[in-house]
């Protein structure tokens, strides 16, 4: 990212040094999709302060195109108020030659943060952790699923009997792809190089076609923007090769997708999970409230109606509230006794998650087990599958993870009311254009969750 970009006269001169014509400010909403529009470099500079009016329908569409109602965000909605995208200067790039890019967080036309926004939640908390000296450290893991055939052709084919790039065999690790899958990722690393996108590892993941991409790990308002410039970038250079792909949790009749979240806490530069002998006393509180949390925020990590097709036993996601070391069975699996990778795998959002959501309620978890002290309840020692007795199930449906997070009084309280309130009414709308629009309850996977989720959020 650009130093000294503090001023609006050093960000004009960033621009013309560069010759940008056009700049594309950017936002994320609250089902993750990434939104925006491409303005004039005078109008840049002139909105620096002010900010950029969007419609609040960016905040008011299913995706579907339609507007959602029955529900409201008292202090916005209502009388169809504009929405204001105020920048972080920290952010711009250059994303093309002659275009550059920056992300911004919306806000009311009073200029006060806006509850609904993703990214204004994410900051909030972690300026909270930051209030109790911890540094929160997050790195994200992507999946998706790339098809041989054009956007337009899978449009043309609803997105139905497509072609796994890289040949029909799925299996994790798999360094026999053809040229076209490597071609494909190679593209996708060297874009991410140019706009200083960290990232570590990429790999064949368990489906035909599918893929892992691991970002580095930073601060979780950074790591969250390099999600969703991420997701731009691989479906821009899958565009750009005649391909498509997919963030859809569940795509095929395979293997569904994931989205595991890594957190750990840092004092002094030190990793605060860290103890020699397990987990330490601040590892044990934060999980005990991401533990207590863990219901309440599946609506968040399992958002769509397909989100939660991937939740099958022994089909590698998560499907019991549990806890374990080293467990990957398990809802969180806890890394220990390293003082660099200590850390909690928090495995259950889907790959169609909304990353700022999923670290704001695991961090919303986290902050109310420091806060209130919580125990977690015993480590899970054994396969963590197939209802072992007495152990809780994640809630399988979206409403039943909307009736969790409502009765979760400990996750709205540090979240914030007004952000729960609209995101149920949001899911709850969902379910209902599912069951009313021509969705299926009682099929496998539907042509109306393809057409609805392969191209969006």
């Amino acid at each position: 990212m650009p130093d000294m970009l503090d001023t609006p006269e050093n960000i004009g001169n960033w621009l013309r040094e560069r010759n940008i014509t056009s700049v594309r400010v950017e936002g994320t909403n609250l089902e993750g999709a990434f939104i925006g529009k491409n303005v004039s470099p005078r109008k840049l500079e002139s909105g620096l302060t002010s900010g950029f009016a969007f419609a609040d329908v960016a905040f008011g569409l299913d995706l579907g195109n339609v507007p959602q109602f029955g529900f409201a965000m008292p202090s916005w909605r209502g009388d169809l108020p504009d929405i204001l995208l105020h920048l972080d200067p920290s952010t711009i790039v250059e994303w093309a030659p002659g275009r550059a890019a920056v992300l911004g967080d919306f806000r009311d036309k009073e200029g006060q943060p806006l509850p609904a926004c993703p990214r204004n939640t994410l900051r909030r908390l972690t300026d909270r952790l930051d209030g109790l000296g911890y540094r929160a450290k997050v790195a994200i893991e992507i999946e998706a699923t790339v098809f041989e055939e054009s956007i337009q052709e899978a449009r043309r084919k609803n997105y139905q009997d497509l072609t796994p790039l890289g040949g029909a065999a799925g299996s994790a690790y798999h360094l026999a792809k053809s040229k076209d899958w490597d071609d494909y990722m190679s593209a996708v690393a060297r874009r991410l190089d140019e706009l200083g996108i960290e990232w570590e590892a990429w790999n064949d993941e368990a489906a035909a076609g599918q893929i892992e991409l691991n970002l580095a790990p930073a601060d979780p308002v950074t790591v969250a923007d390099s999600w969703a410039r991420t997701r731009q970038v691989m479906r821009e250079v899958a565009f750009g090769l005649g391909h498509c792909v997919t963030f859809m949790a569940k795509p095929t009749a395979g293997y569904g997708q994931a989205s595991h979240v890594n957190v750990s806490l840092e004092q002094d530069g030190q990793n605060v999970f860290y103890e020699e002998s397990g987990p330490s006393k601040v590892m044990t509180h934060f999980l005990g409230g991401v533990m207590a949390t863990l219901p309440g925020a599946t609506s968040f990590a399992l958002p769509q109606i397909t989100s939660y097709r991937r939740l099958v036993d022994l089909d590698g996601p998560p499907t019991t509230v549990t806890w374990g070391i080293a467990n990957k069975s398990a809802a969180v699996r806890a890394v220990t006794g390293h003082p660099k990778y200590s850390r909690l795998e928090y495995r259950t959002p889907g790959a169609d998650a909304n990353i700022y959501l999923v670290l704001a309620a695991v961090l919303a978890g986290g902050l109310a087990g420091l806060e209130g002290k919580i125990d977690p309840p015993a480590p899970f020692e054994q396969m963590a599958w197939c209802l072992p007795p007495g152990t809780a199930r994640i809630p399988d449906s979206i409403s039943k993870a909307a009736a969790a997070l409502e009765a979760d009084e400990l996750l709205a309280g540090v979240l914030g009311r007004d952000l729960v309130d609209y995101w149920l009414g949001t899911r709850r709308w969902e379910w209902l254009q599912f069951h009313t629009t021509g969705g299926d309850p009682d099929a496998d996977l539907t042509t109306w969750e393809s057409n609805r989720y392969f191209e969006l959020p």
